[in-house]
This record gives C-alpha cells, structure tokens and sequence, in this order.
C-alpha cells in the first residue's frame, strides 16, 4: 500500500465522505474508498448489476469518477458513467431504474470549491442508511490504495441519464397547468449539474425564461453553490427587474432548491415545503404522512393535525427521511436546510422537483408565490419565527454543554416551561406554546448548534439570549 494514503483523514458524515482536494481527497483514497465500497457490494449484488457512476462540476471530480470506475472494473464489475456532470437525483433515479448494484456520486454539494465528495447511492435510489455506510467504513483500513491493473475483468460504457429521468418527472408535473400559466421565471444555475435539466424543463412547460450561470465554473463565480442568501443577490435583482413570477436556483449537485418569490423575498425552506404540504394536499389531492428533521419547522405538525395526516420526526440526514419513505406513504419529507421528496418519487431530495412544484402551486392557483404563503402560513396556524446560532466553542466546552443539558434539561427557557425533552438527535426541548429549541452538536468541529423556534420575534430573541448566555457558564 502506498504511504500516500492516509486512512485516518477519511471520516464520513451524514451523507458519505467530503474532503479538501489535494489534501485528503487524492486519487489514492479515492481508490481505497471506491475498493471498500466495492467490498461491500460484494456481499449486497451480484455482478451482472452495473454499478452506475456520476459527478458534479467541481474540479477533477471528472477524474476521480474515472478513477473510480477504473477499479471497479478491475474488481469485474460492469461500470456504467455518465456523459457529463449529473444531478444527485438523476443519478439516484437511474440506480434504481437500471436494476444496478447502485451507484457513485462525486460531488461536495453546497460546499466551497476546493470540496470533492463521495457518496453511495443504493439501488433503492436514496441515500445509504447508517449500517451500509458503517459497513463501508469498516472496510476503509484494509482497502489498497494501488493503481488498477491493465487487464481488468469488467468493462466501463457511457450513458446518459437524463432522458429517462425527465420521463419520469413529467409523471409528476401537470405540465399542461404550467403552460397555461405562462410564467416569467428567473433561473440561475449557480454553475452547478442543473443546467440542462430544470432550464429544460422550464422551457417545456412554457414559461418565459431567462438563465444565469448555465455553464461549468470549477470555482463557483467566486462564490458558493448553495442557494440562499448572498449567492442569490444576481437572482433577487432580475426578478425584481422584470417583475418576474419566480426564481429559481439549486445547489452544486441540485439535490437542494433555491425559491424567490415575485417580489424578491428569498423563501426559507421551512416555508417551501409548508407551501408545497398544503399544494399537494389541496390542489392536487394527494395524501400521505408528512415526515421532518428535528430541526425543521413545527408549522408542518400543525398542517398535519388540520388534515389528519400522520407527522413523523426523524434525525437529520435525509437518508433518514429516505428510510421512512421506504417504509411508508409520504406525502411530503424534507429538512430545513433546503431538501424534500414527495410522494410518488424516489426517496431522495430532488432540488430540480421541487423548483418546478413551486411553479406548478402558482400555476394551480393563479396568485403570486408571496400571496401563498400569507395562506400557508395562516393555515397551519402560524407564523412561527425561527433561528439557528453557531456557537464555536472548544471540545471541552462543547463536551459540557451536551453533558450539562444531556444529565440536567432546564424545566422552563425564558420562562416558558420544558413539557418534553427529546433525545432522537441531539437535545430538543419541547417547550409550551409550541416553542422549541434543539442543541446539535458538531460531529466534526467544536460547534453546537442551537435551533429555535417560537410565535413572537420578542420571545425569539430573549429565548436566543438565554440559551447563549446558559450556554457561555458551562464553559
């Protein structure tokens, strides 16, 4: 085994391994990661499943994916990559429409671009639960980092993925309702695998469009592949500019949605997926449990109780919002960091989806985005304001702090009382009045996330004031 290779830097997270290129993310961990992979495979397929190989258009993620599917092919497995750089739920789609062993996917997502990323994508088409990945990484140690050999046993053919993947979304979409819409959208891809997908399916169901960044940038304009906030600024000006309808963004692999209403208001995604919840059930009468992390917005549960649907909350990681679409009818998953599924479509989010669901909502009702979520909003009893703080602090701070809530949870924040305390990922406090808060703490660096959630931004800010300064004695 070559001493290039540093298995003790390969650490997965919720969603596979991420690393700096160059710095931990070489082709010599690459291949020993792509040979663990492999030997779990080994005992979940049989090889005459293709394994389906995708990437971002993040620099050298190309190279690795070749790489990639150079050692599988080594290993005898018949390797399947796409023509050109893909979306996460385009490539999921395939592994599960192909009949495959699953699939590669190299992206970093969101991530600044000096980021590549690999996950694995079972042929279920959503993201691999806790015992696959563990499994995975239980391999890493005994994994060879070598070259492969010039005589491999299984062979690497290119395709494209994306006809059969639009196929199925028009399924999902009442195109024609679009069409008569005739909406003026604003879309920027944010250089990310988008491009070529949502732009062309836009230009289907007839909206007048007009589209930033629809090319490959290794270094994301400078910027970030995450739609919100900043990287949006460009987006929030043209729609305001021409008076447009909607715009329209997704994330490095467009696994995550970008929304702006027509007056330039940059939707959070707990309120797009409020929305969607409330379009699928009314215009579109569909049914179904309505399935959040944690960390998401309680404005879901009170949809829910309105419509008598289930409500399921879930630790953070969309695999686990995956895994109980696997098990269940779910009208409605996502997170508040910007991912959801529906029903009828594949147990992993889907940026492209969603974009074109919010399209389809106006175009169903025929009012503008911002008048739909006032309607929402009220419905599910709202509004609700919600906050994250970040607090850095040291290991051993950060230690004491879960230690301290994990042992002895305070019986009222702010003066309102604790009624329950959960324990499903991190620590959440259910308080009264159907406020919250959630402390996460960081797997990977001295962080602890606090998430909260009440109905007036006075008790949001003294809630936020408290729990800092709780927080700031136990250090």
């Amino acid at each position: 085994m070559s001493v290039s290779s540093n298995s003790s830097k390969i650490k997965f997270g919720t969603d596979g391994w991420r690393g700096i290129i160059a710095d931990d993310f070489t082709f010599p961990n690459v291949r020993k990661v792509t040979r663990a992979i492999a030997s779990y495979l080994e005992t979940a397929y049989s090889k005459d499943r293709p394994v389906l190989i995708a990437y971002d258009t993040r620099f050298l993620a190309d190279q690795f994916a070749r790489t990639a599917a150079e050692v599988l092919a080594d290993l005898g497995w018949t390797v399947k990559i796409t023509d050109r750089d893909c979306p996460t739920p385009v490539i999921a789609y395939n592994a599960r429409h192909l009949n495959s062993a699953g699939a590669l996917m190299f992206t970093a997502s969101h991530n600044p671009a000096p980021y590549c990323g690999i996950k694995y994508i079972p042929d279920y088409a959503g993201p691999a639960t806790p015992e696959i990945t563990d499994t995975i990484v239980a391999n890493i140690e005994s994994a060879a980092d070598d070259l492969p050999s010039n005589n491999p046993s299984g062979s690497i053919s290119i395709f494209d993925p994306k006809p059969d993947y639009l196929q199925f979304i028009y399924t999902l979409l009442d195109v024609e309702r679009i069409k008569s819409a005739h909406l003026k959208v604003k879309y920027d891809a944010l250089y990310s695998t988008s491009r070529g997908y949502l732009d062309e399916v836009l230009q289907q169901s007839g909206t007048e469009l007009e589209s930033f960044h629809t090319w490959r940038d290794v270094l994301f304009g400078g910027g970030m592949p995450e739609p919100k906030g900043e990287q949006l600024e460009e987006l929030v000006e043209a729609v305001r500019r021409d008076q447009a309808d909607l715009g329209l963004a997704t994330d490095g692999d467009s696994d995550r949605f970008g929304i702006v209403d027509e007056q330039g208001n940059v939707l959070t995604p707990n309120t797009v997926l409020l929305v969607l919840a409330r379009h699928l059930i009314k215009n579109k009468g569909k049914s179904g449990a309505i399935v959040r992390t944690v960390a998401t917005t309680h404005l879901l549960d009170n949809l829910a109780a309105k419509y008598g649907l289930p409500i399921y909350e879930t630790p953070v990681g969309f695999k686990y919002i995956g895994e109980k679409m696997r098990e269940t009818a779910v009208l409605i998953g996502g997170e508040e960091s910007g991912g959801l599924s529906v029903i009828g479509h594949i147990p992993e989010k889907d940026g492209v989806l969603a974009d074109m669901l919010v399209a389809e909502a106006i175009a169903y009702e025929g009012k503008p985005l911002s008048q739909l979520v006032k309607e929402a909003i009220a419905e599910a009893d709202g509004p609700l304001y919600n906050k994250r703080l970040d607090l850095h602090l040291t290991e051993d701070h950060k230690n004491a702090v879960i230690d301290s809530y994990t042992k002895n949870p305070p019986s009222e924040v702010a003066g309102i009382k604790v009624k329950e305390v959960g324990r499903k990922d991190g620590i959440k406090l259910y308080l009264e009045e159907g406020s919250w808060v959630l402390l996460r703490p960081s797997g990977t660096e001295p962080l602890v996330r606090v998430y909260l959630e009440t109905n007036t931004p006075e008790k949001l800010s003294q809630i936020a004031q408290e729990m800092e300064s709780e927080i700031a004695k136990l250090g």
